[in-house]
């Protein structure tokens, strides 16, 4: 069976994930946070999480190992104890993004986190590259 380069090309075309050949920007997003006393609140942490594709929880607990602090989850918001400009969280979700959302074969955000036995996996929709994630202690 002869296929001429057109419908060849036009096969492999349709077998590629959409997410693929779709080409968005992707922004980071930034939090909205606010010192009081000796905590800083993050009102919009979950919608961060939310748009990273990621568990609030283990946003928090990262950030909380980098910070070398405590802090908890309420509601829509986290309140970490100590004082932390707003650039300094900013600067941890960028850090979060290359760490676990981020794939490192292609470079998209389009991945999601999967735990088999005892170790952690970053998984990409798109090209389908499976990669270990560093553990978070």
């Amino acid at each position: 069976m002869q296929m001429d380069y057109e419908s060849l090309l036009k096969r492999g075309m349709s077998r590629i994930p959409e997410k693929a050949i779709k080409s968005s920007k992707y922004e980071t997003p930034q939090t909205e946070s606010n010192v009081i006393g000796a905590k800083t609140v993050v009102y919009n942490f979950k919608d961060v999480a939310a748009k990273l594709n990621r568990d609030p929880n283990h946003l928090l607990k990262f950030m909380v190992r980098e910070l070398a602090t405590s802090g908890v989850l309420e509601d829509a918001r986290a309140s970490l104890h100590g004082r932390f400009m707003k650039e300094a969280l900013d600067d941890l979700v960028v850090r979060y993004i290359k760490a676990y959302v981020l794939c490192t074969s292609c470079n998209k955000p389009d991945t999601k986190l999967l735990r088999e036995d005892r170790m952690t996996f970053i998984v990409c929709e798109v090209c389908g590259a499976k990669n270990p994630a560093k553990t978070l202690v």
